[in-house]
């Protein structure tokens, strides 16, 4: 049965009714936060985002330029190339016969300039053999990891980043950005040491995973090729940078919420004049096309785990559809020149594409697999064990939606 959504219509109509009311409340917290971060000094902010770590409730970014700072698009060589690659994946399924799942991962080289070139490539591989299927720790024989779900997910992409960095290899002598769709954090990993996954797991796959493969982005770099790493992120919906004006209105000498602000209520805190808003709601206000931020590095305590040259950055780009989120490693932060690639290519990515990158585009649809591919898939499976004369077998459940039955 589909959703009934007449019994749902004068719910939504209040919905809007009450976001209508809080407008002009919303407004006045994003003039006082947008005041506020302009006004704020960088080194002052660092100081008390350093003294109140792990003592807020809130998440708060460290600026490396001057917080309110605007940077105009820098110029964009002739000649330059875009990189990008995308994955998807067939997970465990255990009303299938055999226990394996399928990673895809799409790649897409754009060359603009005097040679302008395309190359799209489509690379599936299954994965099936005990030491595919499961991480296990070498120093404790009694535990491992079987690969699926979520852990699934995060293999899937540090399989996107080793593609990128041997994709980058094949790119022409020109300036290349190589981007990727989403994030550079692996969010799934967990906040901590002690997060979703053991540490056997977490050093898998950033240790001996992602983290040579930006090795190998960065090493792929040079003066006479420039090569930067970043990633996309439309409509982000990060509040790092504006939880810096939170810290900023404190007026603690630390801002540790749990001694100072535990009895008082949500709303009547000091910092709750500009709480609720998301860093993309004040970039809007401060940047015009075109324009990006200054830059800000995520205090997120899992990403420390990436090393000096790793740490993730970011600042927000005016793209004129929207305000992106351009992450970037320390290494291109530190790197003028880099960093004015990126910014400028991928500015030009955005109004090529209406709005999106289109090498990311093209690489996502290199990526998909289909409803279709997928029951392909599971055919395939099927048909090759009956042909080695072993059980294709699936649940009653699965055989039930093949039919209806009412």
């Amino acid at each position: 049965m589909s959703l009934d959504l007449s019994r749902t219509i004068a719910q939504v109509r209040d919905l809007a009714t009450r976001m209508r009311g809080t407008r002009d409340d919303r407004a006045s917290r994003l003039r006082r936060a947008v005041q506020v971060l302009s006004g704020s000094e960088r080194e002052a902010l660092k100081d008390r985002a350093k003294r109140a770590e792990n003592k807020t409730f809130f998440l708060a970014a460290e600026p490396l330029g001057e917080p309110g700072e605007r940077h105009a698009a820098p110029h964009l060589p002739p000649d330059y190339t875009a990189l990008s690659v995308d994955g998807s994946h067939i997970d465990v399924e255990r009303h299938l016969a055999a226990r394996c799942y399928v990673i895809n991962i799409g790649a897409c080289m754009l060359t603009y300039g005097l040679h302008p070139d395309a190359t799209l490539v489509n690379e599936p591989t299954l994965y099936a053999t005990d030491e595919q299927l499961a991480i296990r720790n070498n120093q404790d024989a009694t535990q491992e990891e079987h690969i699926q779900g979520a852990l699934l997910g995060i293999k899937r992409t540090v399989e996107e980043f080793k593609a990128l960095a041997d994709f980058a290899k094949l790119a022409p002598a020109t300036p290349t950005v190589a981007f990727v769709d989403g994030s550079l954090i692996l969010w799934e990993l967990g906040g901590s040491p002690n997060g979703r996954f053991p540490d056997y797991v977490r050093s898998a796959m950033l240790q001996y995973g992602m983290l040579p493969a930006f090795d190998a982005l960065r090493k792929l770099s040079s003066s006479a090729r420039p090569l930067a790493l970043c990633a996309y992120v439309s409509l982000p919906n990060g509040s790092e940078v504006a939880n810096t004006t939170r810290l900023a209105l404190c007026t603690f000498p630390v801002a540790d919420c749990r001694l100072h602000c535990k009895a008082i209520k949500p709303g009547q805190r000091q910092c709750d004049a500009v709480h609720n808003l998301v860093d993309r709601d004040l970039m809007v206000e401060m940047l015009v096309p075109g324009e990006r931020s200054a830059i800000f590095r995520t205090r997120l305590a899992m990403v420390r785990e990436y090393g000096d040259d790793h740490q993730v950055c970011f600042f927000y780009l005016n793209v004129g559809n929207e305000i992106a989120r351009i992450e970037i490693p320390q290494w291109v932060a530190d790197d003028r020149a880099l960093l004015d690639l990126v910014h400028a290519a991928a500015l030009d990515q955005a109004r090529r594409g209406d709005g999106y990158p289109p090498v990311i585009q093209e690489a996502h649809e290199q990526a998909v697999i289909s409803t279709e591919d997928r029951a392909q898939f599971r055919m395939m499976v099927d048909e090759a064990l009956e042909g080695e004369r072993l059980p294709a077998y699936t649940s009653e459940k699965q055989r039930s939606k093949r039919f209806r039955w009412v």
